[in-house]
């Protein structure tokens, strides 16, 4: 495939998308992370191995491409694209994966429109593993109908126009996470209270008709560890789902909170490492007593 694609921001998302990009042919693939600078970061680390060109610049990156995917943390969204904008060719598609407010991607879609851009909305209605590009994601804007063969070229084969309206894509995302990072966050600090008393297995026992999940021990481990290893990054989301909530005219009671709890998470991401729930529970819980917090 001969289209210049560039990744902007090279985590969970950019690497996943790199892998399913490559696979397909894509020659023209370029990524840029402001942590290319540091020799041993992650991103630049993760760049060995994928066919991938590494950017020695955000000019660099973005000069040439026809499309630029914005897959950068929630808080750099609107400064990542503030920064591609004096390099952006001109009716170059700018795909906004990020997860952010309906109020932040109108601000994204102004400022990449001014500059002769293409915006089209992304919210991505899954984790992006294991289906990587094929996840579920819902494309907003006036250009999304446009775009979505070309998506489906490079394999998002999960994605669909969901309004020309930019920012109701993106509402939906937000008002799913109020739901799942909730979860991630009640399910933690519900089971390391009740590793605490000793009442764990009756806590997860008591859950087995709830949500059809078929293992509550299972459930909880897995969402609990999700807040462990991204919770930095989710709670800039929810952060960003707060905003929405508040932009709706309601008070974001849930979601602040949970902000709060995905930031303490991230603290305890060593925790992840066990592989047995209580194990799990137990190294967050000797974490705190360490004052790691």
């Amino acid at each position: 495939m001969s289209l210049q694609v560039c990744l902007l921001g090279f985590g969970e998302v950019g690497q996943a998308l790199a892998v399913d990009f490559g696979a397909r042919g894509v020659s023209g693939l370029v990524a840029w992370d402001i942590l290319f600078s540091v020799v041993d970061s992650a991103p630049r680390r993760a760049t060995a191995g994928k066919s991938v060109r590494v950017a020695a610049s955000t000019e660099d990156a973005v000069a040439d491409a026809d499309l630029v995917i914005s897959a950068v943390t929630a808080a750099q969204d609107v400064a990542a694209a503030r920064s591609v904008i004096p390099h952006l060719k001109r009716n170059a598609y700018f795909l906004d994966v990020n997860s952010v407010s309906p109020g932040v991607k109108v601000e994204v879609s102004q400022i990449v429109e001014a500059a002769g851009g293409r915006y089209v909305e992304s919210a991505i209605m899954s984790p992006i593993k294991p289906k990587r590009a094929a996840s579920p994601m819902l494309f907003g804007g006036p250009h999304a109908a446009e775009f979505l063969p070309t998506a489906r070229q490079l394999g998002f084969t999960g994605a669909s126009v969901f309004s020309e309206e930019i920012g109701t894509a993106s509402a939906a995302k937000m008002c799913r996470s109020v739901i799942v990072k909730g979860m991630e966050a009640l399910l933690g600090e519900s089971l390391l209270a009740a590793r605490r008393y000793g009442v764990e297995n009756a806590v997860l026992d008591s859950l087995g008709g709830l949500l059809n999940a078929d293992d509550w021990r299972v459930q909880a481990r897995y969402m609990i560890s999700r807040s462990l290893l991204h919770g930095r990054r989710r709670a800039e989301e929810m952060r960003e789902v707060a905003r929405t909530v508040g932009e709706a005219g309601f008070e974001p009671r849930m979601s602040s909170a949970c902000a709060v709890w995905q930031d303490w998470a991230s603290a305890h991401r060593t925790a992840a490492a066990h592989e047995d729930l209580n194990d799990m529970l137990d190294s967050m819980t000797e974490g705190r007593s360490r004052g790691s917090v």
